[in-house]
């Protein structure tokens, strides 16, 4: 394991599928912690070349299906991670309990692995997103939200109605051919299966002028 603060082999993920819908929650306070998170200095989606050119088939395949991709997270830095870390070691800090882990005991969200101290999201490589249905104009029903602790967001739950399966295996199974791999916990997870960096995690902010720079400065 290493960490590196090379931005080079990165990109915006809206220069490579220009419809996408960025929705990058750790930039708001709407999010299971409640404030904004370390490190996401602007609302845009950051991903390995590698990883964002694989998405991109996926985003033309769905689109055909009458599809767009809705992303939550994508590129997550290490000081991002901490600060998740920092938050569920307090027992006191519970005030989005009710909306995203109201039948979790906050002190199990890391046993249960909904937060961990390095997650493949800073690695590169791995991308939390749902299905936007173009004709309804309105994000497709997964059966529960974005980043709820629970059973009912495994991808495997038939706690959900038909619908609501469905279309998590229209996203599953487009990601899957497009060389991703899906978390057993979390229906909006996938991480490119080939990753170019399996061993680094990555510590510069989450904006665009990061990537501008494209500089070299790895620890």
């Amino acid at each position: 394991m290493r960490f590196c603060d090379d931005t080079s082999g990165f990109v915006l993920l809206r220069d490579v599928i220009p419809d996408l819908i960025e929705d990058m929650r750790y930039f708001t306070d709407f999010n299971f912690i409640g404030e904004r998170i370390d490190g996401y200095e602007e609302g845009c989606a950051v991903l390995t070349e590698q990883a964002a050119k694989a998405l991109g088939t996926v985003a033309g395949e769905l689109r055909k299906k009458g599809y767009l991709l809705k992303i939550f997270d994508a590129y997550r830095p290490q000081c991002a991670v901490d600060h998740f870390v920092r938050w569920a070691s307090d027992p006191d800090d519970v005030r989005m309990k009710e909306f995203f882990y109201p039948d979790i005991d906050k002190k199990d969200v890391i046993p249960l692995g909904y937060v961990a101290e390095y997650s493949s999201h800073t690695r590169g490589s791995t991308a939390d997103l749902t299905l936007y249905d173009i004709s309804e104009g309105r994000e497709a029903d997964m059966g529960s939200s974005f980043d709820f602790f629970g059973r009912i967001s495994h991808p495997d739950c038939r706690d959900i109605t038909e619908e609501q399966y469905e279309n998590r295996m229209i996203l599953r199974e487009a990601m899957i051919r497009g060389g991703f791999e899906p978390y057993e916990r979390e229906w909006w997870h996938f991480s490119l299966k080939d990753e170019p960096y399996p061993d680094t995690y990555f510590t510069f902010p989450v904006n665009s002028e990061a990537l501008k720079n494209r500089t070299r400065a790895a620890e």
